[in-house]
């Protein structure tokens, strides 16, 4: 029971420091340069956070540009030629996120799934196609809503959200339409031919990829609102 808990707290960790290190290594920090046809900057920068030297080359598109004789040009801005350049770096882990997508695989799916899957076997032992299909229709009608709902409402409670519930809505149904489609083939091989004492560090495994396009899809509103 203990390694259980272990092993889905690190399987939630994981997951978000995949997502975070692979699926979403560049973020646009939001400022676009329109650059002049001579490569000056003719907008403003409307987000902080650049370093020291993004900010000097962002100066030397603002620079008067000398002639071979010492003599300063002038050239006309035209915006409506000018091109347009994204300024985007690549950046860190946020481990205070990590730390929440964690503590609810610690809190609830851990313990959730481990007794659920003990229960189903216990109350509907055996395989057999019907016995099977019983099964994995259940997983999905039960297991698979509620802790789709733990993941974003947790999350949400965690980080302090106004309303808890904006991501589920959000994001609900189509998380549980994949999750038919990707849970419904896997836990068909789990309940058919996995052992029941092995079920559950199946079930953590196939959970990873999961969890990581969840951690991914939820973020994907995140960044489209920031």
């Amino acid at each position: 029971m203990h390694r259980n808990v272990v092993g889905y707290t690190t399987l939630f960790a994981t997951a978000d420091l995949i997502q975070q290190s692979i699926m979403g290594t560049a973020l646009d920090k939001g400022t676009v340069h329109k650059l002049d046809e001579v490569g000056r900057d003719t907008s403003k920068t409307f987000n902080e956070g650049f370093t020291e030297a993004e900010t000097d080359v962002l100066k030397l598109y603002n620079t008067d540009i000398s002639d071979t004789e010492g003599n300063k040009k002038d050239f006309e801005e035209k915006e409506t030629l000018a091109p347009v350049q994204h300024v985007s770096q690549l950046h860190g882990i946020d481990w205070t996120q990590t730390a929440r997508v964690a503590l609810v695989g610690f809190c609830f799916h851990a313990n959730f799934n481990y007794h659920w899957l003990r229960g189903l076997e216990r109350i509907f032992p055996g395989g057999g196609t019907k016995r099977v299909s019983l099964k994995v229709f259940l997983d999905q009608l039960i297991a698979a809503p509620t802790t789709i709902s733990a993941f974003y409402i947790g999350l949400s409670t965690l980080e302090g959200a106004g309303d808890p519930f904006e991501d589920w809505r959000n994001k609900f149904w189509t998380s549980y339409k994949t999750g038919v489609v990707y849970w419904s083939t896997m836990q068909a091989v789990n309940f058919s031919l996995v052992p029941p004492v092995a079920r559950t560090v199946y079930v953590g495994g196939v959970a990873l990829a999961w969890t990581v396009f969840l951690c991914h899809f939820r973020q994907q509103r995140s960044n489209s609102l920031s």
